[in-house]
């Protein structure tokens, strides 16, 4: 049986601990400094507050400036990639740039991480001639050993710069509970009495509606963007055409003129030529090791699974002329369910729309563009 004093104690928040701990603890830096390196240390942390304000500030001016400017740079870049098959350190940079051109976010956020470094360089060396690089030194250069009521004045700014740096960490856990407040993790937070108290008194006030409301959607925009960095890669592995597999279907459409008709001759060689790689899927579900493979690997092998599928497709109609697109989503499991799945969508310019088609399924049956294809595909992404 534990002991009746032990009770509280066990069932205290964790948040609440930390923040307590943190404010203890620059009491007790503040005692131990005492009145005048207690001041040097609150006038440092002021000083690093402006510095960062004002570095922020100026990154935020000079990233909105370049964004644009470099968005232009990297597009011009972009129009002379290698003609050739590139390396996997080729493939890894030249998406990485692809998504720096294509992505505003993820532009903006490179930007202003590079501008802020600069601005905090620039400002510190001024602040530094400023003051001659004595920092907070001349607060307490010729200072004696601290006495009673230096130390206990010390005391009392520290507990200042404590409560200073458990609203920062306060600030953190607000921005935490704003993107996942239905988290378990969120519910921890919120039940710290201190943490409500100074997220009520003081984050509230000064951010508005601008974290609650904004963050989550910001959030999203920049998952929608990584995906489409997947989408990215993808180009880039795929994008140059190996010869043998454009003379495979440049075979398999001669003498056909019109869209539908190659991407059908070229979704039934795909649907019967390559066999599912049912030792891939196991080897994903019971060890978590997923092979990837290009499009290359596939067409020699003649196996893959259904994003191989796909990406085999999408080359092979790219040789030919065709616009077509790799889905990802759900596919019916024949069992009630949905499971990961992956297949195509073709523009055909005589009907001037994008019909979907699945050469995963094509032995099953015609899964090229037929009645009721969205009932057993649900579309997620295009990458």
């Amino acid at each position: 049986m534990k002991p009746s004093w032990l009770e509280p104690i066990l069932h205290w928040n964790g948040v609440t601990v930390f923040l307590i701990v943190i404010v203890l603890l620059s009491l007790i830096q503040g005692w131990r400094r005492g009145a005048s390196r207690s001041v040097g240390a609150l006038f440092s942390l002021i000083v690093d507050g402006i510095l960062t304000v004002a570095g922020i500030l100026c990154s935020l001016g000079l990233a909105m400036w370049l964004s644009p400017k470099v968005q232009q740079w990297l597009a011009a870049y972009m129009e002379h990639l290698p003609q050739r098959e590139l390396s996997g350190i080729e493939q890894f940079y030249y998406t990485l740039v692809a998504g720096l051109e294509g992505f505003p976010l993820l532009r903006f956020a490179v930007l202003f991480m590079l501008s802020y470094a600069i601005a905090q360089f620039v400002l510190r060396a001024i602040y530094v001639l400023m003051v001659g690089g004595k920092s907070d030194s001349s607060f307490h250069e010729h200072e004696k050993k601290s006495g009673f009521f230096s130390r206990l004045a010390g005391a009392g700014i520290g507990t200042l710069i404590g409560g200073a740096r458990a609203i920062m960490v306060i600030a953190l856990l607000f921005i935490g509970v704003s993107l996942y407040p239905d988290s378990g993790f969120s519910s921890y937070v919120q039940a710290s009495p201190i943490y409500k108290q100074g997220a009520q008194s003081v984050i509230e006030p000064l951010s508005g509606t601008l974290i609650k409301d904004k963050l989550p959607v910001f959030t999203q925009a920049v998952t929608k963007e990584l995906n489409g960095i997947l989408q990215r890669k993808y180009e880039m592995i795929d994008r140059e055409i190996p010869n043998d597999i454009g003379q495979a279907a440049a075979k398999i459409t001669q003498g056909m003129s019109g869209d539908e008709q190659k991407a059908r001759a070229l979704y039934e060689w795909v649907g019967t030529r390559i066999s599912y790689d049912f030792s891939k899927v196991e080897a994903y579900e019971q060890r978590g090791d997923w092979h990837e493979q290009t499009p290359r690997d596939t067409f020699d092998t003649r196996k893959g699974v259904c994003i191989d599928y796909a990406r085999l497709y999408a080359m092979m109609a790219r040789s030919q002329g065709l616009q077509v697109k790799v889905v990802t989503g759900l596919g019916y499991n024949g069992q009630g369910g949905y499971g990961s799945h992956a297949w195509n969508e073709v523009y055909l310019s005589a009907q001037d729309q994008w019909v979907p088609l699945d050469p995963t399924w094509a032995q099953s049956g015609d899964w090229f563009n037929p009645p009721g294809f969205a009932q057993t595909h649900i579309k997620d992404k295009v990458i």
